[in-house]
């Protein structure tokens, strides 16, 4: 026997205007701009943090809001995530930026590096202060669909499996689990083999004591692949992430690259503060949308742009998000937030990380609170009212 056919009553414990899986940075960002118009809404989480890669993943880079020319370009939620992430600890935000003193091309970029774990514990306390029910330690697993419209998600937990019903549902899994379970076409990624653990020796002891700076204690240690794939084990095979045993096998090599570099240490002279909780992968999986970001979009003006952005790995340049990039025409009340919305190549690298995450999700929440107050797919989404709800949430949407 190969499979089993199963059938179960599944209790429904509850109704939303908008159901978010993921509360990583976007789902965060989406359900912040969602609550904050009065929509219903219900954040589901599988760990027992918020903040995905930036908190859980140990990413603990805010990469940059500017271009990197002075020009502060990303802003809205984006904007007041990076701050809330220093707020509370230690951090390296330039002066130039930290004092809202008008910065220079001369000026360091817009990006600050963070306590992963202050940061997770600052987006708890404001998820709260906003209202906003999360669900901790719940796995949405498939979305429950009528043709091609999606009811609501049926989840897991300690509760045993339950269904939430919902007139709109966002994907924020960044790995497009639900949408891709929904039968929205999606294209996978290839990642080389990287892990990131942090750590802490004599010297950064040493540093710590001599400027006070807690961030000095924290340091990164890096093991496998850089971005492009330089210190990829030779002869190994690229990893996409979509499949428990892809995840199993990345996990356990790079937990096996760090033991392996650090077993060769004094062990009384470092100690290893934390590992990754989560696959640190960078791109798995992506919708195809109506449209689709790339590199020839550098420079590209869009009416439908739901925000500006730049390049974290390099100056002088510029994209807009189109909100076609966020749903797929044929699937009308799911959306798309954070990497996983449709985008590949450059255009694929510059919306993955944290800042555009934040992006994309106020935009997904936005648009789904005006889908299910209007009674429309994401389709028909009129998008100067779109754009003009994101403008008053601060959001920048042209470069």
């Amino acid at each position: 026997m190969d499979k089993i056919i199963e059938t179960r009553e599944i209790p429904i414990k509850g109704e939303y205007d908008i159901i978010i899986a993921g509360g990583g940075i976007a789902g965060v960002a989406a359900a912040l701009a969602a609550k904050r118009l009065g929509s219903r809404v219900l954040l589901i989480e599988k760990s027992v943090m918020l903040g995905g890669l930036a908190t859980l993943g140990l990413i603990s880079w805010y990469e940059p809001l500017c271009d990197g020319t002075g020009r502060h370009i990303i802003k809205g939620i984006a904007e007041e995530l990076l701050l809330l992430s220093i707020r509370y600890g230690p951090n390296n935000l330039p002066e130039d930026w930290k004092m809202h003193k008008k910065s220079t091309p001369d000026s360091r970029r817009y990006a600050a590096n963070y306590s992963p774990a202050i940061f997770a514990l600052a987006l708890n306390d404001l998820m709260a202060k906003e209202g906003i029910d999360i669900r901790y330690d719940m796995l949405a697993s498939y979305p429950i669909m009528e043709q091609k419209i999606c009811k609501g998600l049926i989840v897991e937990s300690k509760s045993g499996r339950e269904a939430f019903e919902a007139k709109v549902v966002i994907d924020a899994t960044g790995d497009a689990d639900i949408l891709y379970r929904g039968g929205v076409p999606c294209a996978a990624g290839r990642n080389f083999l990287s892990y990131v653990a942090h750590g802490c020796g004599v010297n950064e002891a040493r540093k710590f004591v001599e400027t006070g700076d807690a961030l000095s204690i924290r340091k990164w240690i890096l093991c496998g692949s850089n971005l492009n794939g330089a210190g990829h084990p030779e002869g190994l095979h690229t990893f996409s992430g979509t499949s428990n045993e892809d995840v199993t096998e990345f996990v356990r090599m790079g937990q096996q690259m760090l033991f392996d570099k650090i077993k060769e240490e004094p062990p009384t002279e470092r100690d290893v503060i934390a590992i990754p909780g989560m696959a640190q992968y960078r791109t798995t999986r992506h919708i195809i949308g109506e449209y689709e970001l790339t590199a020839a979009d550098e420079e590209k003006h869009h009416e439908d742009s739901v925000g500006a952005i730049g390049d974290f790995r390099k100056k002088y340049v510029h994209y807009e998000i189109p909100y076609r990039c966020l749903y797929n025409k044929h699937f009308p009340n799911m959306l798309a937030a954070g990497r996983i919305i449709s985008a590949s190549g450059d255009g694929w690298e510059v919306t993955r990380v944290i800042p555009p995450a934040a992006l994309t999700g106020q935009a997904a929440g936005v648009a789904a609170h005006i889908m299910h107050t209007k009674r429309q797919a994401a389709a028909d989404v009129n998008t100067a009212t779109l754009k003009g709800l994101l403008t008053e949430q601060g959001v920048m949407l042209h470069f």
